[in-house]
């Protein structure tokens, strides 16, 4: 079943997520992530995360497709203006990769090249309009296309902004500008989730609940101090801090926070950070598999 089929029929959805490599090998990668073939419904490409340079997402979607896995392209409006972000949707519809996450991009600070100059000429609301425009037959600037593509849009969010108010506005507004579903910042405090999803009225765009599976408490601290949208208590550092069997506890702590939240959500996004081959060990724990 494709990921559109499944959002349309409601199923609760679960995707991963594969990170580029700096380089060109993707054995490693590819190696691991084959135990959560069939057991997972698309598999996001990540786009430059926190502004890293690594190979690109788009080659990648094509990778996990030629695998037999159903991708969702990441794209991130940091890197490319309108005509280059417009003429990538075209060619991911043209290597028959149709699901997009339409995201604005990190900053340029968490980046490993202090030379490198962001764009943002869009952000993600106007990356899903300038897909609504192509599916259309035209282009931002109004020009005719020779054959519209058609795509399955989604967007992000961060459930743990505070206030809500503006957070909510803006998923309002991706809404409208064509996202089909969401996938979200990591969630580590399953009542604050629970909370915010409680203010947002009701909508029919399923939204996955990020989960994001911890290596080790510098990795926690290290988010917390540097990556936006990251927010991991102390409480769960410091069990990562104590722990002999790291692998073990990030995953009884993602399998605990998939069951506080499943029934206030319509999937899971698990961000696994190469731990692909540990994906169907959280399901399994978490009764998903």
């Amino acid at each position: 079943m494709s990921f559109s089929k499944a959002l349309a029929d409601g199923k609760f959805l679960v995707t991963t997520d594969v990170i580029p490599p700096k380089g060109v090998d993707l054995s490693s990668s590819l190696e691991r992530l084959r135990s959560a073939s069939g057991k997972v419904d698309a598999v996001n490409a990540v786009d430059l995360p926190s502004s890293a340079m690594r190979a690109g997402a788009l080659p990648l979607a094509a990778v996990l497709k030629k695998q037999g896995f159903e991708p969702i392209l990441q794209m991130t409006c940091r890197d490319r203006n309108r005509l280059a972000l417009q003429a990538e949707l075209l060619g991911a519809y043209m290597l028959g990769i149709t699901n997009i996450l339409a995201l604005t991009g990190d900053d340029m600070e968490l980046g490993d090249d202090p030379d490198a100059k962001p764009v943002f000429d869009l952000d993600s609301t106007g990356l899903l309009k300038a897909a609504w425009a192509l599916e259309q037959g035209r282009d931002l600037a109004g020009n005719a296309l020779k054959g519209a593509p058609a795509f399955c849009m989604g967007a992000a969010f961060d459930p743990g902004k505070n206030p809500a108010e503006h957070e909510i506005e803006r998923i309002g507004q991706k809404i409208e500008a064509g996202a089909k579903f969401f996938q979200t910042q990591p969630v580590f405090d399953a009542e604050s989730f629970i909370k915010f999803m409680a203010k947002v009225p009701k909508i029919k765009t399923p939204v996955l609940g990020g989960i994001l599976l911890l290596k080790s408490a510098r990795m926690a601290r290290f988010m917390n101090e540097n990556v936006p949208g990251v927010d991991v208590p102390e409480h769960l550092a410091l069990k990562m801090e104590k722990t002999e069997h790291p692998a073990e506890t990030s995953i009884e702590i993602a399998a605990r926070l998939i069951n506080e939240i499943k029934d206030f959500c319509g999937g899971i996004h698990i961000m696994n950070i190469h731990w692909e081959d540990r994906v169907p060990m959280v399901l399994e724990a978490a009764g998903l598999i």
